[in-house]
């Protein structure tokens, strides 16, 4: 009678055991498609701010051209075991970073500061440090400048990019005409800490900073190419460069480009939410209609920095290769 009631139960388990190996199957299958998109889309990347530098150069030969985040970008299938990905790293002029040490508290990121120190000997790299205490900021830039790196530290109530530092590590009196020059850097991609344009240009021309990055906006007002050039000197006289932040990878709903008609998935471009802001979507960036808003003619917003005199573009959220596909 044992075995009638065994006989069942052993094809239970089978059956259970089939479904199983099914579900791991299609979930390896899932997740190998994903990481292919991803791989996919990280190689149109590459290609993007390769054909933005050739833009932007063919415009002015110095422009400058920094993308911020996405290290695996600077090697061939975006893997960091292989060989470095040369046109690239010839479209860049440095590496911008953040948080690689510090996001709040102490957290070291040891994937990307060992890409880092892969490519510091042939690339400036800047890094953006988040600390939510004051007694974290002078351990944040020490670690940084015992890489040669860059660097400029958030405190806790900076956050977006708001605020002027009250002073200039590795102040520096000598003129900064390349990227190789700086010793330092402000990013201040933020203007709400300002009531007007004016009390913007001269708090950053009241400073000794190297390296300026802000948006090409103040509010709705681009800053001119007067304008800039008032930032282009350091308070001890002598120059710097500015350097104006363009999102590659997201649209913002309150950039001029964005129609009121637009919403997620229309157009079929604007992907998905990007977490924590509200106003942001991340793009399928290599769609001609995103990459027309970017660079390629005269409305096109490289266009427009480099109209306003700006020394170059910061390229942020290039990782969108990877957001596209993945949350964080």
């Amino acid at each position: 009678m044992r075995v009638r009631y065994l006989l069942p139960m052993k094809n239970m388990i089978q059956r259970l055991a089939i479904a199983v190996t099914i579900i791991l199957v299609m979930m390896c299958f899932t997740s190998c498609f994903r990481e292919r998109r991803s791989e996919r889309a990280g190689e149109k990347m590459q290609e993007f701010v390769v054909e933005i530098a050739k833009y932007a150069r063919e415009k002015d030969a110095d422009f400058i051209i920094i993308p911020q985040n996405g290290p695996e970008l600077a090697y061939q299938g975006l893997d960091p075991e292989s060989e470095f990905h040369q046109e690239y790293l010839a479209a860049v002029d440095g590496l911008g970073m953040e948080e690689i040490f510090y996001n709040g508290d102490a957290s070291r990121d040891d994937y990307r500061l060992d890409m880092l120190r892969d490519l510091s000997g042939s690339k400036p790299v800047l890094v953006s440090e988040y600390v939510n205490s004051d007694a974290l900021i002078d351990d944040a830039y020490y670690a940084n400048d015992y890489e040669g790196f860059l660097c400029f530290v958030r405190r806790s109530n900076d956050y977006d990019y708001l605020y002027i530092p009250d002073s200039v590590h590795n102040e520096n009196d000598q003129d900064v005409q390349t990227l190789q020059d700086a010793k330092n850097y402000l990013y201040l991609i933020s203007s709400d800490a300002f009531d007007s344009k004016t009390a913007m240009i001269q708090a950053i021309a009241a400073t000794n900073f190297d390296l300026v990055i802000i948006d090409l906006f103040f509010g709705d007002e681009a800053f001119t190419a007067d304008e800039i050039a008032l930032m282009k000197a350091k308070a001890n006289g002598s120059k710097r460069l500015v350097i104006s932040y363009m999102n590659i990878g997201s649209a913002e709903k309150y950039r001029y480009y964005w129609k009121k008609t637009w919403f997620r998935h229309h157009p079929h471009w604007i992907k998905r939410k990007y977490e924590g802001y509200d106003d942001e979507f991340w793009v399928k960036f290599w769609n001609k209609e995103w990459q027309d808003i970017i660079y390629g003619h005269d409305e096109s917003y490289t266009k427009k920095i480099i109209d306003a005199g700006f020394d170059g573009a910061y390229l942020d959220n290039v990782e969108a290769y990877y957001f596209l596909y993945y949350k964080d």
